[in-house]
């Protein structure tokens, strides 16, 4: 519901068909947002750096397909979007990756191709594995964690950073952008 409200108080929109949601996070609490973006009737791009949590939500009907290729990710988001296709696509990958992608589709071509976003990754933890820096793969940072908190940390702030600025810059030309209380806009904050 809460995608089906968003498109309909921000975008003023009942339908959702060709409207593109982006966001990231398919563990527990944010499983269901493939799910959700298709009974809404967009597109949700959901980015996931632990391909388990990926593979468990495609075993159970919620996310349709599974890509780790921004360059196909792109391409089926622009074909559902102009085809008016539902579609649950996870990206396996860091969604700063994917939101600076979208920015660069933006600056290249002057088309935004995400109308709402955001943000379920569990940034009320997250220099405690809750958040995972670009910077790195999932298990690079799972070892650094273990081994050096502080350069994690400084990690994550630094893609929490660059997390922000890709959004700050979409949202400028028109996206709608929301956490959903995950502390996500308060870590940005945080880290400057």
């Amino acid at each position: 519901l809460t995608v089906l409200n968003a498109g309909r108080r921000y975008l003023k929109a009942e339908d959702l068909s060709g409207k593109v949601f982006v966001t990231s996070g398919l563990g527990g609490m944010s499983g269901a947002q493939a799910k959700a973006a298709v009974i809404a009737g967009c597109v949700g791009i959901i980015a996931e750096v632990d391909e388990a949590a990926l593979l468990k939500r495609h075993k159970q009907g919620w996310l349709m397909e599974i890509s780790n290729n921004l360059d196909h990710c792109i391409a089926r988001l622009r074909d559902a979007r102009k085809n008016k296709i539902a579609l649950s696509l996870g990206y396996h990958g860091n969604v700063v990756d994917l939101w600076e992608r979208l920015v660069h589709e933006l600056d290249t071509t002057g088309e935004l191709l995400v109308d709402l976003g955001s943000d379920q990754t569990s940034c009320h933890n997250p220099f405690n594995g809750g958040y995972y820096p670009v910077q790195l793969g999932f298990e690079e940072a799972k070892k650094l964690l273990s081994t050096n908190p502080g350069k994690f940390r400084t990690l994550v702030q630094e893609s929490l950073r660059r997390h922000v600025a890709a959004i700050n810059r979409l949202a400028d030309k028109g996206m709608f952008f929301w956490d959903y209380g995950n502390a996500f806009l308060l870590e940005a904050q945080r880290a400057g």
